[in-house]
């Protein structure tokens, strides 16, 4: 989805802090690493512990920590300029009650757009059916490419996702694999649901 430009909340900085404010971004840097840019979240007796030993408030440092296992949500997205073709895909599967649906891929000069669909029928859905359907997807291809959610809505029995693919997928993408995966939060906590489409 797209971010609203950044804007500095203030004009005012202490140059007394630069030196701890480098070696902050430095011990995040190292905890990346260190974790393999997975760090889960302290348990909550640590966030107490820190609160307490250095006269922090437990919120700020929820607040720290849940923005740090995040990261991945504040990469910079590519927006696709230059619009060039459609590459029409038609690929479904048909997964539990639900059609998982790849229609189309957009090609523009800096990005490719990826077209994913999930249509059911809603007659027989009780309310936590439906709600199901609502989930976060993201979408995997390879190592080479980076993949955001551009987009996403939908009503009654459709709904429609359009990830940003950087950079630019090959006019001929025979031989990818589309990997969409199901989280019920976005970035974490997966379903175990994932609609692969082999594209020929």
């Amino acid at each position: 989805m797209k971010k609203l430009p950044f804007e500095r909340p203030t004009g005012h900085y202490e140059e007394k802090i630069l030196s701890i404010d480098e070696q902050i971004c430095e011990l995040v840097k190292k905890r990346k690493e260190l974790s393999g840019n997975n760090p889960g979240f302290p348990p909550t007796e640590y966030i107490q512990d820190w609160a307490k030993k250095y006269g922090l408030y437990e919120d700020l440092l929820n607040a720290l920590f849940g923005t740090l296992r995040a990261d991945e949500q504040f990469r910079p997205q590519v927006e696709p300029s230059g619009f060039q073709k459609y590459i029409p895909v038609l690929k479904s599967v048909v997964k539990g009650d639900s059609l998982y649906s790849v229609t189309f891929i957009r090609q523009y000069e800096n990005a490719s757009v990826v077209n994913f669909n999930i249509d059911w029928d809603e007659s027989g859905d009780s309310s936590d059916e439906y709600i199901g359907h609502h989930h976060f997807w993201e979408l995997y291809i390879n190592e080479d490419y980076h993949c955001t959610m551009e987009f996403g809505g939908g009503s009654g029995e459709h709904l429609n996702n359009n990830f940003i693919v950087s950079p630019r997928l090959p006019d001929d993408v025979s031989g990818l694999q589309l990997i969409f995966r199901e989280n019920e939060e976005p970035f974490e906590s997966p379903t175990g649901v994932e609609i692969v489409i082999d594209l020929d």
